[in-house]
């Protein structure tokens, strides 16, 4: 599709036009023309919108969409939906699935249901067999099949040597190995964050230490063996303390936070409302402002939805059984984008690309058109109406947000939220 955005604002600092108000005529998936005012000589479908910006599109590192085996909480389809009208051109898919993809059949599925869709669907492969934690997975030919890193899925690596050998086998073919950092035998059916909230709500806690302490394990075996480590969805202060250490000794870690632990803090809780049963655990304000300072720092490399859909028999249930999870996509960019402004918002939601072996490209003529368009200014309350999702679990629900996507251009298709 051929289209000619009128009066966007590129968000973009690799870009000559970063923060100037251009027309940007796209053919053929190309940016061909960027100008002050770009003449429609071809007369191409003109988008025109409210306070356009437009970036380099968005990426999420993960996303969990259900299918295969967990259909009735989200299909592909409708996930890459969902994400397109949310602004991400790129989304990594989690591991939370049945069956769980450990192998380069299960890849191959995960890539062939996102076929000639505008968003980029790259599939995580589970770092061991079934996701359980024992034997070493088929990581070079989930490699080779398209997966971009291994992980499974908030799911501790108990067993060190695992993560030892990972570590060193994936070097040979520039791997990226997961490791959730959560040591469960610190929490044993912990349920949320171990404080203040959850002695008086009399609710059993998910200590920071069970956090802190894994990833202090993990790193002692990364500076051992070498190799690419990412430590998804931080949630303590410690924890970027840690991480800010491990990068100054020059160590290849990286790591993500989640749009909730920036945004939400444990005193929701008090509500005992299941949608804020998560995991990592809401933590406290204190690990708020360290989370967001390191983001801002670049000690943690970007933020994720954490888009985690849930069934309403596993979330309308007494807190203790229900589920952990919150959907995200949807209300993402409009979170961060409130605590962030609007550029660190963008470097947020694209640092990672590189880290995950996806082209950074930038807005200028000539190169191909990957974009996100969106309106930062936009002030709204995240409401059921604003659920695309099939799963309506929203940790986000009531929540006053600003800026909202318009959609994205991407794979020559014009994705409009409305």
């Amino acid at each position: 599709m051929n289209i000619l955005l009128r009066s966007a604002v590129i968000v973009d600092p690799k870009s000559k036009h970063h923060l100037k108000k251009r027309d940007i005529l796209i053919e053929n998936g190309k940016i061909t023309k960027i100008g002050a005012s770009v003449s429609n000589e071809k007369n191409v479908r003109e988008i025109i919108l409210p306070n356009l910006h437009i970036s380099q599109g968005w990426f999420d590192p993960g996303v969990s969409f259900g299918e295969p085996g967990f259909e009735e909480r989200e299909t592909i389809h409708n996930g890459l939906t969902t994400a397109a009208c949310s602004g991400f051109t790129h989304v990594a898919v989690n591991t939370n699935t049945n069956p769980v993809a450990d192998s380069k059949s299960n890849i191959k599925f995960l890539k062939s249901k996102a076929e000639n869709h505008a968003v980029n669907l790259y599939p995580l492969g589970t770092l061991s067999v079934g996701g359980k934690g024992i034997d070493m997975a088929e990581l070079f030919d989930m490699k080779n099949e398209g997966a971009i890193a291994f992980y499974d899925y908030k799911r501790s690596i108990s067993n060190a040597n695992l993560l030892k050998i990972a570590l060193q086998y994936s070097q040979g073919f520039s791997g990226l190995v997961q490791s959730f950092p959560y040591e469960r035998s610190i929490s044993v059916n912990g349920i949320v964050n171990e404080e203040v909230n959850s002695t008086k709500l009399g609710l059993k806690g998910i200590p920071a230490l069970a956090e802190e302490l894994q990833i202090i394990r993990d790193l002692y075996i990364l500076e051992y063996t070498g190799g690419q480590l990412h430590i998804p969805t931080i949630s303590t202060k410690k924890s970027v303390d840690l991480i800010k250490e491990a990068k100054k000794n020059k160590l290849q870690v990286s790591c993500s936070v989640s749009i909730n632990n920036l945004f939400l803090t444990d005193d929701k809780l008090e509500t005992f409302d299941t949608n804020y049963k998560l995991l990592p655990p809401l933590r406290t304000s204190v690990d708020t402002k360290a989370l967001l300072k390191g983001l801002k720092e670049g000690i943690i490399d970007g933020v994720t939805s954490d888009h985690d859909p849930m069934d309403v028999e596993h979330k309308k249930t007494e807190f203790d059984h229900a589920f952990f999870g919150s959907i995200g996509l949807e209300s993402c960019f409009g979170a961060l984008n409130k605590l962030t402004g609007v550029e660190m918002a963008v470097e947020g939601l694209t640092r990672l690309k590189p880290i995950f072996g996806i082209e950074k490209g930038e807005i200028s003529e000539g190169m191909k058109a990957d974009l996100t368009l969106f309106d930062p200014e936009k002030k709204w309350t995240f409401t059921n109406e604003d659920i695309r999702s099939t799963s309506k679990n929203s940790a986000m629900l009531g929540e006053t947000l600003k800026g909202k996507p318009y959609g994205v251009y991407s794979n020559k298709k014009l994705v409009l939220a409305n």
